[in-house]
């Protein structure tokens, strides 16, 4: 599953970079996120609880910042397993200077498996299409607009 999308920011690059790869911030932006726990340079633990078509569960998965060129782009890379099954997937970031902000653009390609892949790949895909989409709205509460 591909996923492709452009968001405007009214902060600059800097500071939408710099809340991209803050825990906090994260775990403030991530639906069901509960905790996120740094584990080494630009590598966290993640837990969450989520639910796609009525498939709720628990998931703990690795996040991994890689390829950090701030404050223009980062490869974001995530593990995840949960009793609904897993995912697997990489996001890469631009972000570009834009009027009085910025412009941000997300290319991400990611896996799923077991229960949560017999509920169609229609379903799956508009689920992490608004779970991205209230990711970045959320990200733009947290930077002021």
């Amino acid at each position: 599953m591909k996923l492709s999308a452009t968001y405007t920011f009214l902060a600059p690059g800097e500071k939408v970079f710099a809340a991209l790869v803050d825990p906090a911030t994260l775990q403030k932006c991530i639906e069901g996120c509960e905790k996120i726990e740094k584990t080494g340079d630009d590598s966290y633990d993640a837990h969450l609880k989520i639910g796609v078509a009525g498939i709720k569960g628990s998931y703990v998965g690795k996040i991994r910042i890689a390829e950090k060129k701030p404050p223009e782009s980062f490869t974001l890379q995530v593990e995840g397993k949960g009793s609904p099954g897993w995912v697997k997937g990489t996001a890469r970031v631009q972000i570009s200077p834009k009027n009085d902000g910025s412009e941000l653009q997300c290319e991400s390609e990611s896996q799923v498996g077991g229960l949560i892949a017999q509920v169609g790949s229609r379903l799956v895909e508009a689920v992490a299409k608004k779970m991205q989409d209230e990711f970045f709205r959320k990200l733009g509460q947290q930077l002021g607009g």
